[in-house]
């Protein structure tokens, strides 16, 4: 549309084909009194009482520097289509500050808008507009997430699926991302948590102590046969005394 100049504004035309109104400033009044959208959807022939919003739209296209003074149909003002919640501004502004904050499933991000009451059809639209650009990816946030919780918190594969379920990552997801938990490695990480946690066991005595230690990488996620060979090496003759 052409820039505004001099209180003109580029030519319109009536939404239903009738001739095109005058360029004047003034004749804006006229198209609005035949043509008035109210939440995108043209009124045809509604009289206009007075101007009270931004972005008057003729034909669909937002009329750039009309006076923000607003439509009234039937003495309700109408609202204009680039601010109101459902519109794709405002949807979009919200994912892209929800993602800012942490990164999130797709099941997650549709959960998230439907709650802040957007309808059905545009959450799909703009879920679908995320996954196309790559700002929602199930699996990179689940390698992520395994590589966290796995370096960051010592979390066994247990602990780490239940965490990547509640999180709403795809199934094929989650599998994929699993493949980088090598048996060996888990039992590595297992043995060195164990060894770290004994010396703390020492005012125990030794089934006791075998006992809570073996609770205590059972809460981290770790299978049984894991736990079992890190507890034996954690407590064996040349780790900690126990009474």
């Amino acid at each position: 549309m052409p820039a505004l100049e001099s209180g003109h504004i580029a030519p319109v035309t009536y939404l239903f084909g009738t001739a095109p109104v005058s360029t004047d400033t003034g004749a804006v009044q006229d198209v609005l009194a035949q043509t008035v959208w109210v939440e995108g959807v043209p009124v045809q022939g509604a009289p206009v009482q007075e101007v009270q919003v931004e972005g008057v739209q003729v034909e669909g296209v937002p009329v750039e520097g009309v006076p923000a003074q607003g439509v009234q149909v039937d003495g309700t003002p109408a609202q204009s289509t680039s601010g109101r919640k459902g519109g794709f501004k405002s949807i979009s502004n919200i994912s892209m500050f929800a993602l800012a904050k942490r990164g999130m499933s797709a099941e997650e991000m549709f959960a998230y808008l439907l709650g802040r009451e957007f309808e059905n059809g545009e959450v799909e639209l703009e879920c679908a507009r995320l996954l196309g650009v790559g700002l929602l990816d199930d699996l990179a946030l689940a390698q992520t997430l395994v590589r966290t919780l796995t370096d960051r918190k010592g979390l066994g594969r247990g602990s780490i699926v239940a965490e990547l379920r509640r999180r709403k990552i795809d199934s094929s997801a989650i599998e994929e991302a699993l493949e980088e938990l090598e048996v060996g490695g888990e039992l590595e990480r297992a043995i060195a948590i164990a060894q770290k946690r004994a010396p703390q066991l020492r005012s125990l005595d030794a089934v006791t102590a075998r006992r809570r230690l073996g609770a205590f990488l059972q809460r981290k996620g770790y299978s049984g046969s894991v736990i079992s060979t890190a507890v034996t090496r954690a407590l064996e003759p040349t780790g900690p005394v126990f009474r």
